[in-house]
């Protein structure tokens, strides 16, 4: 009798450790979850949240720990994701080498490159994770062609851009895309604060339209605070020596008709030339804020609200694929997450410029540039 008791507890501590564990049991992939990046073309803050992102999956344990280079050891964001290829481990991610793909900022490569990725998808059925950075990416991808699970990030608006529905809701199962709602308003709002600007210069690229700048976000400040805005759109495409020439073109007509400029995220702004970008604006005497953040501050714009490295972002983004590989959909990931709002000041930009920030304004900042550094 006792040796039918014995057998009758192991029988159920066996039952009970397979229904506990069976969420793990069943969600566990009979492979690894294969991962592609997409891109409209090279960009310096998609290879910084990359990056972040990575840093993030590792903090998560969804990839083994290992040190990361200086985001300045990579010339582009395709070295990036060799060096994921060869230096990262995962029990769930597989980073596929062919798995890399820009467009280089031309329109007919980016239909190429979706008719591409969709064909693959639809005859090799060999990739379970889309990355997909900024807005052509995202515009490209988040759609019912395809189920496969999508992660949109770096984009300024993902709502105006009409990539997701709403923050609560991307609209597809598959499709989960970071957002972070009123950061633009309130920059905008801290820049008027400051200087009591009447006319506000508005640069963008004109291949990629006004929603990748958040521009509902941008006329709306304008419409609440009483200011004029000026935009002016450049040719993004070609060589990126014919961008800044164009972006240059842009900045000097702006800082003729403007009392202040706001930087947006866009392809003109290239770290390495950001002396050049600013030089007319330094001529005109006129204040600058940087749409992206700090890391242009310290290049020489002079105020921007902090946004160290896209950590938020990575973080929110880490968590939906985490969720997503323990069996969420996408869709049920939260989108919304706030980033850091410290202020930023370029001392060096002020002296240039002819501005003395006042003591209260100084109190009030968090990251303090003595200098410009050279970009990357």
């Amino acid at each position: 009798m006792r040796i039918l008791i014995n057998i009758f507890s192991i029988f159920i501590c066996i039952n009970f450790y397979f229904t506990a564990h069976a969420h793990i049991l069943k969600n566990t992939p009979q492979h690894k979850w294969r991962v592609i990046y997409v891109e409209g073309g090279q960009y310096k803050e998609y290879q910084l949240a990359l990056l972040s992102l990575i840093k993030e999956l590792m903090q998560q344990d969804i990839i083994v720990n290992t040190p990361i280079p200086d985001s300045d050891s990579f010339e582009n964001t395709s070295e990036l994701w060799n060096w994921i290829i060869k230096n990262t481990k995962s029990e769930f991610l597989e980073f596929i080498p062919d798995g890399f793909y820009s467009a280089n900022w031309d329109s007919e490569q980016r239909k190429k490159q979706k008719k591409t990725i969709l064909t693959r998808i639809h005859e090799k059925n060999d990739i379970d994770i889309i990355l997909a950075f900024g807005n052509f990416a995202g515009i490209d991808f988040a759609t019912n062609e395809h189920d496969v699970s999508t992660f949109v990030m770096a984009v300024t608006d993902s709502i105006e851009a009409k990539i997701i529905k709403s923050v609560n809701d991307s609209g597809f199962d598959h499709v989960h895309a970071s957002i972070e709602t009123g950061r633009y308003e309130r920059q905008l709002t801290t820049f008027h604060d400051v200087f009591k600007f009447k006319t506000l210069g508005i640069p963008y690229n004109q291949k990629e339209n006004k929603v990748t700048i958040a521009y509902k976000q941008i006329k709306n400040a304008a419409n609440k605070l009483g200011f004029q805005l000026n935009l002016c759109s450049f040719d993004g495409s070609g060589t990126k020596k014919q961008i800044l020439t164009n972006f240059i073109a842009c900045i000097k007509k702006l800082a003729k008709e403007c009392d202040a400029i706001y930087l947006t995220i866009n392809v003109g702004m290239q770290a390495e030339n950001m002396t050049k970008i600013l030089q007319p604006i330094i001529e005109a005497n006129i204040p600058t804020f940087s749409q992206l953040g700090a890391r242009e501050t310290e290049l020489g714009v002079l105020m921007s609200l902090s946004r160290p490295s896209f950590e938020s972002e990575g973080k929110n983004t880490a968590n939906a694929i985490k969720n997503t590989i323990n069996g969420l959909l996408p869709r049920d990931c939260t989108q919304e997450f706030s980033g850091p709002l410290g202020l930023a000041i370029n001392l060096k930009m002020a002296v240039l410029i002819g501005w003395n920030p006042s003591f209260e304004i100084l109190a009030a900042v968090d990251n303090i540039y003595h200098d410009i550094k050279n970009g990357k």
